[in-house]
């Protein structure tokens, strides 16, 4: 039976292979327009380049778009990088400090906000600075405790309580920072709300009350700000410390022609009775922080720290302010900081500044700083100023107020410190002439015209806080400028 299935079988298969699913062919890509067969190859010559290599018009054109695009985005960025990060730029002027009274009603909030921006933007490289340098030998050069300054315009305490952007702050121009007032320990400071603005008067109130993290908290940082430095030029910190390799930079700002001031005060809970406590308090700061200042100030003034403007008193004021003295001179470093102390402007009739005088002389204190905030409120709203909303009501808060309109007082009171201190110099029954007391005006100067009167006065350094509240990041810049022209004018 198998023989006849075997012999039928190859003609089943024929009559069955129209009805057979035929096999799926793999499919290749073509190539377009190729006219070549397996056994034929061309090749094209340098001469005659095939179609394939030829580039699509429309996609030239977009690539020349997107480059247009892209180089037109970097001019734009980059300008706008440079004119972001001039202090001549007015948007630091007009719209920054409205943007952040409007957005910040507290003005405490906006405080911390400001210096965490400024803060930020250095660490980054992208922070606010004056690109027109500056020469030792310049119009505003002056010369203080020694140190050829570049200008003599200062940044006032309070605007870096503890000692966190005093780079970002010498960037913006100043030839002299202050940093705190500083505390020995921590201390929360007055309740808040405890900053109040006036804007129809350009003024702050504030009744801070010495807020401070401590000086072993500004110490570390300082520290830390020393070695960073040190490591970036190939020093040790005691190089920096003694001026050993860097070209005479002051140890304490780390910038050539500037200076960097630390404030010191005691704190709250001390008896201001017991003078020998309050000595320890002052005495504790400079031992921790001296090594990173080029000069110590010696706050007695603040009108918010209940009894410490007694300590104006000549005998309390001549032993607290010798007792800093001779610990600055401990400091372990080849150029001593410098002692200033700063004073009211309340204490303003002839007796008390006598006393303050006499208490300077006296210690070897090395300069006296005028003034700080005051407590009166007489004089503050010029004529033609009408106050509105709740400043009326904010005027008379507790604190001390700050601001255009003590611009006159610091003005006389600067002539007359200068008159005082150095008539008590020739006094001396030395044979040897001594130096002359430097003073700092700090007190409404807003412009370069104030500036320039304070200096004539009597001042070396001008110092402002509340006008760069007011005018933003570019206001040193705006100031120096001011007295450039001026000088200018008085030359032509």
């Amino acid at each position: 039976m198998a023989a006849p299935y075997l012999r039928t079988r190859p003609a089943l298969q024929a009559a069955l292979r129209p009805l057979a699913p035929k096999p799926r062919l793999q499919s290749f890509p073509r190539r377009p327009n190729s006219t070549t067969t397996p056994t034929t190859t061309t090749t094209a010559t340098p001469t005659e380049p095939t179609i394939a290599a030829v580039v699509d018009p429309s996609s030239l054109s977009r690539r020349l778009k997107l480059s247009a695009y892209a180089t037109a985005l970097a001019a734009v960025l980059g300008v706008g990088y440079y004119y972001a990060t001039d202090t001549r730029a007015s948007v630091h002027q007009y719209l920054v400090p409205r943007l952040l009274r409007t957005v910040f009603p507290d003005a405490e909030e906006a405080h911390h906000v400001g210096t965490a921006a400024l803060k930020g933007l250095y660490e980054t490289g992208l922070h606010i600075r004056e690109r027109v340098p500056e020469s030792a030998n310049g119009p505003l050069s002056v010369n203080v405790f020694g140190k050829q300054l570049l200008n003599p315009i200062g940044i006032s305490a309070g605007l870096d309580k503890d000692a966190e952007i005093p780079d970002p702050l010498f960037a913006l121009g100043a030839g002299v920072v202050e940093v705190g007032g500083c505390t020995p320990f921590p201390q929360e400071g007055n309740p808040k709300p405890r900053v109040f603005r006036i804007p129809s008067v350009d003024g702050l109130i504030n009744r801070y009350g010495l807020n401070s993290r401590g000086a072993d908290a500004m110490a570390t940082r300082l520290r830390e700000r020393l070695r960073k430095f040190a490591r970036s030029v190939g020093l040790t910190d005691n190089e920096v410390l003694n001026e050993e390799g860097t070209d005479g930079i002051p140890p304490g700002s780390l910038h050539p022609g500037r200076l960097l001031c630390v404030q010191i005060a005691k704190n709250k809970k001390t008896d201001e009775k017991d003078v020998n406590a309050v000595i320890r308090d002052y005495v504790y700061c400079v031992d921790k922080l001296a090594p990173y200042a080029d000069v110590l100030v010696v706050n007695v003034s603040s009108p918010n720290t209940p009894g410490l403007r007694d300590l104006q008193a000549t005998e309390p004021l001549t032993k607290l302010l010798s007792a800093v003295v001779d610990a600055a001179q401990q400091t372990k470093r080849k150029t001593k900081p410098r002692v200033m102390v700063k004073v009211s402007p309340d204490e303003d009739d002839d007796t008390q500044m006598e006393g303050v005088v006499e208490a300077v002389w006296n210690s070897g204190v090395d300069g006296v700083i005028v003034g700080n905030t005051t407590k009166r409120r007489t004089g503050i709203v010029p004529k033609g100023v009408k106050l509105i909303d709740d400043e009326p009501k904010i005027l008379h808060e507790e604190g001390g107020f700050s601001g255009p309109a003590l611009f006159d007082r610091t003005v006389s009171l600067i002539g007359r410190y200068r008159k005082m201190l150095d008539g008590y110099a020739l006094k001396s029954e030395s044979d040897k002439s001594p130096a002359q007391k430097v003073l700092f005006a700090s007190g409404g100067i807003t412009n370069g015209e104030q500036a320039l009167r304070v200096l004539n006065a009597g001042a070396s350094v001008a110092m402002v806080y509340t006008a760069m509240v007011y005018g933003g990041s570019g206001t040193i810049t705006r100031i120096k400028t001011e007295m450039k022209e001026k000088l200018a004018d008085k030359s032509a």
